[in-house]
């Protein structure tokens, strides 16, 4: 059995993390620590893991646990790291930003397994890619990899309020957020830095602007992203790009429904779905924000680090009611 431990087990992605691995058959959930709860049920903070586990949080760590998963606040990964030493064995998993970056750290491979399958499966550390990132890139990168990217991206998206974790502000409040939508971080988001990253180990010669708009949505979990770009090919020739792209995909399909969040929330699935407009083509993704785009990812990144079946303790169900 793999010994895994959880750092910073109070918050939303901690929460999934719980939930998918004490259903792992191939994992024991060796601790979860947490500097605010030590001592306390985890079920009391996880309420949805009431009657399932009598686990409670610690206030140490298992320096000799297998995999580690690192959920903490952005920029609180490379401080507990640099204080708390593991053993030589322990493969890590950060779900923070801390080391997305190549520059941050070259021992962190960028977790985004539709393209990074092999440096994954070598990797002793993961930076898991962050939620909008996840969505975007997915619907993006399939023309970048076929250096089919000649112009600005064009990139509308939604997240869910999970999105924000659970420190309190002035627009996670229910009052705030209950029947509202506002854009943020225009043209800014912090996730633009690993997209762009991303298009350019894909495309090196890539250039033009990504202008991303991401916005609030008065739901608590999932992204729907669209994004669109100049392409001359025809609706058959970017459905073969992409049928190609993701033809050993565990979670990511191409589909010509029409998407909507509860295809894929409370899943670690990515759906796809392409339509040309004139000389544009439209690219809709749609992931669950707390799952493929934070823990269930993570999950799946594990899952190949140890050598095991990507979809091992994955089969999550969406649910429409």
């Amino acid at each position: 059995m793999i010994e895994a431990g959880i750092i910073g087990g109070a918050g939303y992605t901690a929460g999934e993390l719980i939930r998918i691995l004490l259903r792992h058959p191939e994992v024991n959930l060796n601790f979860v620590y947490s500097t605010s709860q030590p001592g306390k049920p985890v079920a009391q903070v996880h309420q949805d893991l009431l009657g399932e586990t009598d686990l409670k949080f610690s206030g140490e760590i298992n320096k000799e646990a297998d995999v580690v998963f690192l959920c903490l606040g952005h920029g609180n990964s490379k401080k507990f790291l640099a204080e708390n030493q593991f053993s030589e064995n322990t493969k890590i998993v950060d779900l923070s930003t801390d080391f997305r970056m190549a520059a941050n750290d070259h021992s962190f491979v960028y977790g985004l397994p539709e393209f990074h399958k092999e440096k994954i499966s070598n990797a002793d550390y993961i930076a898991n890619p962050g939620c909008f990132a996840t969505a975007i890139s997915l619907a993006v990168l399939p023309l970048a990899q076929k250096n089919l990217l000649k112009d600005e991206l064009h990139i509308n998206a939604v997240t869910g309020a999970t999105g924000a974790g659970t420190s309190l502000s002035s627009t996670t409040h229910f009052t705030w957020r209950d029947n509202n939508f506002s854009a943020y971080k225009s043209f800014e988001h912090q996730h633009l830095n690993e997209i762009g990253q991303s298009l350019k180990m894909l495309q090196e010669d890539y250039s033009a602007d990504v202008n991303f708009i991401p916005n609030r949505g008065n739901f608590s979990r999932g992204i729907h992203a669209t994004a669109y770009t100049s392409f001359s090919g025809s609706p058959e020739d970017a459905q073969k790009i992409y049928n190609e792209a993701y033809s050993d995909a565990a979670f990511t399909f191409v589909v010509d429904e029409d998407l909507h969040l509860k295809q894929v929330v409370n899943t670690n699935k990515c759906l796809i779905k392409l339509q040309k407009f004139g000389n544009k083509l439209l690219v809709t993704s749609i992931i669950d924000n707390l799952l493929k785009g934070a823990s269930g990812q993570a999950v799946q990144n594990m899952n190949l680090m140890f050598g095991l079946d990507e979809k091992l303790g994955l089969d999550l169900k969406a649910s429409y009611f």
